[in-house]
């Protein structure tokens, strides 16, 4: 078992007990902002490793919500996505033993709207040739070193050829 597949299955591991009851929890009772953080890590690492294993389409259709209790809880956008999501489950099962070790028994699937991606963020528009002039001619005027640097560092950036701005 490899280190990195050593700290997921220590991940995997709930930190405490579940309570009894329903409603909120001191702060205090709460698993730490960090503790949460590297769980969350591990689940994403192990719903791309067991997602790694399904035709395209499926993947694309689930998401491995949890593992509890020897449980992979995945979630699918329809009841037809969650029964063929089963039909892959001895081999989900043998993946997650090797990830996570013996403790993973049993795939449940639930019907639920996955959670959305977030959109890639929009590619930014380069600068121009005339912004950088601009930004050369406002560095010259400037007598603060390290803010001239600055603008220079930034007119640096800009398209190379004049012809792109046509």
């Amino acid at each position: 078992m490899f280190i990195a597949d050593r700290r997921m299955v220590s991940a995997m591991q709930p930190s405490r007990p579940p309570r009894p009851h329903a409603g909120f929890m001191p702060v205090a009772e709460c698993a730490a902002l960090d503790t949460l953080a590297v769980r969350a890590r591990a689940l994403d690492a192990l719903d791309g490793r067991l997602r790694h294993l399904l035709p395209a389409t499926l993947a694309r259709e689930c998401r491995l919500a949890d593992v509890r209790n020897g449980r992979l809880v995945f979630l699918a956008t329809s009841a037809a996505w969650a029964t063929r999501l089963r039909l892959h489950q001895e081999a989900l099962l043998a993946e997650a033993r090797v990830a996570i070790g013996d403790t993973a028994t049993q795939v449940v699937v639930k019907v639920a709207a996955l959670p959305p991606v977030p959109p890639e963020p929009a590619r930014r528009k380069p600068l121009s040739a005339t912004a950088a002039n601009h930004l050369r001619t406002a560095a010259s005027s400037l007598t603060d070193p390290e803010l001239r640097a600055l603008f220079l560092n930034l007119a640096s950036l800009a398209e190379s050829d004049p012809q792109a701005e046509a």
